[in-house]
């Protein structure tokens, strides 16, 4: 549903080759108002906005914007509805969560993969000129790669779902929760190039998702200079923390990093995590050293738990004098009880890997 703009305004109506690139992309020509292809679909026209909106496009007025394909996607979607698979706030939300994701990536690809691509411009051609055959070619593979990693997501999402305990609650999950945060990042903004500056973040982020994949976790969003990411268990992610840490700091182009964690109950959303542990462990980074990673006293708990971690150093120096194997994989030293902004008083833990 391309409701963006240009079918309003006339703009691609006025390059043949934009127009001949849209209708390769969309795999059809524009037949039908927004009313129309309600109408076709057999879908209330405020219901059909609501979808429409909820997966990012403007309204688009008495324009022929929309396609068969359009008129096909609201009627499987009004169908779920009908059917009672989805209540209606659902599908507006499935149609949220998929139009928000689509959306960076069809940005991601267009801004630096065609771009790239189309660089330098052939003699006599233009970009566009350049970009038809490309995307011709590319659209059927790239449509069968996207639908591969969108079910191994769903396979492994659904593990999670399954793995858990049965009285918990969909919606909420006890989960390990990490930030990892650029150190002095705003400075850097100052002196650095703008093209110099997102290639350190692209390297950061690709880095940073990199590790926190390979070991187990999630990486659940990217902001520029900070990640977020969650994993099932405090030993999993232990090992995420100390790995960035150890892996920036091996980098020489890279700033210092810090990490912070807590482990708890969170409100799982859209991909999402949000709560009182999320907020933890975003104070936990704030006031984390360089090149170190803080954890909430819950966290320290889960790791003895699992048998990550001694109960203490003296139990670990006892172990050793009686022979016992060492078999921790992480030490903890308790730091300086703190108040942190709107969650009280709390007693950071510093993690590192046992010597």
């Amino acid at each position: 549903m391309p409701a963006d703009g240009p079918a309003e305004d006339g703009g691609l109506d006025d390059d043949p080759v934009a127009l001949k690139l849209e209708q390769l992309i969309l795999g059809a020509p524009r037949r039908y108002t927004a009313f129309q292809a309600a109408r076709t679909a057999g879908v209330p026209m405020d219901l059909a906005a609501r979808f429409w909106r909820a997966m990012g496009f403007a309204d688009i007025g008495q324009a022929k914007a929309l396609t068969e394909a359009d008129v096909l996607a609201l009627r499987r979607l009004a169908g779920l509805v009908e059917a009672g698979l989805l209540s209606e706030g659902m599908a507006v939300q499935v149609a949220r969560s998929t139009g928000q994701t689509t959306a960076r990536l069809a940005d991601w690809q267009i801004d630096s993969f065609l771009e790239g691509l189309t660089e330098p411009q052939e003699p006599g051609m233009t970009r566009m000129e350049m970009t038809y055959p490309l995307v011709e070619l590319l659209l059927p593979e790239l449509e069968e790669f996207l639908v591969y990693v969108w079910r191994r997501q769903l396979a492994a999402a659904t593990g999670r779902v399954i793995g858990a305990a049965d009285d918990e609650e969909m919606g909420e999950r006890r989960l390990v929760v990490g930030f990892a945060d650029l150190v002095g990042f705003t400075r850097l903004t100052r002196r650095m190039e703008e093209e110099e500056l997102g290639e350190l973040v692209e390297a950061f982020e690709t880095t940073a998702a990199d590790l926190v994949a390979a070991h187990g976790g999630r990486l659940i969003k990217t902001l520029g200079d900070e990640v977020l990411y969650s994993a099932d268990d405090a030993g999993t992610a232990a090992e995420i923390g100390l790995r960035l840490i150890e892996t920036m700091a091996n980098d020489e182009t890279m700033p210092e990093l810090r990490v912070g964690m807590a482990f708890g109950t969170v409100t799982t959303r859209m991909g999402d995590v949000f709560g009182t542990t999320v907020n933890l462990a975003a104070r936990l980074t704030s006031i984390a050293p360089r090149d170190a990673v803080l954890v909430d006293g819950a966290f320290a708990e889960e790791l003895k738990r699992e048998g990550a971690a001694p109960e203490s150093e003296a139990q670990a120096a006892k172990e050793a004098e009686a022979g016992v194997e060492e078999k921790y994989r992480f030490a903890l030293q308790p730091m300086w009880q703190r108040p942190v902004r709107g969650l009280g008083v709390v007693e950071p833990w510093m993690l590192s890997r046992r010597e």
